[in-house]
């Protein structure tokens, strides 16, 4: 399987975005990415309540534990590494989650313009104002 280098949006090595629950594409706690994830699952977002709602009636349910998978269903607090397009379409909608611009792959800069993601960023470096 094709993965791209593991490069977050600050041009620097990509941080751990979770492990409880395990997230990523390829399931390893980073927003890594490669030719496979045609979704693009390089934003770490921490879940809230009106996101997960908002995912739910776009038609993926994130909170339902589904057991047969090994998934116990996402709730507010928990880190993810959503889809780049979704992390959009939520941002457009007024639900888009806060985000770890050092956790987030660079490649969702191919989708969500970079003052967008700045807009929901935790981690946003302090920049000198002199």
């Amino acid at each position: 399987m094709d993965k791209a280098p593991s490069i977050n949006v600050f041009g620097t090595k990509l941080e751990h975005c979770s492990n409880n629950p395990v997230t990523g594409f390829f399931r390893n706690g980073c927003c890594d990415t490669g030719s496979a994830d045609r979704g693009s699952h390089t934003v770490c977002a921490v879940m809230t309540d009106e996101f997960l709602a908002l995912s739910k009636y776009l038609g993926n349910d994130l909170s339902t534990p589904m057991p047969q998978f090994g998934f116990k269903g996402l709730k507010a607090g928990d880190k993810w590494c959503l889809c780049a397009a979704r992390f959009l379409q939520a941002h457009e909608e007024g639900a888009a989650p806060k985000v770890s611009l050092a956790s987030t792959h660079e490649q969702a800069l191919n989708i969500v313009p970079r003052s967008v993601l700045e807009e929901h960023a935790l981690d946003l470096p302090d920049i000198d104002q002199s």
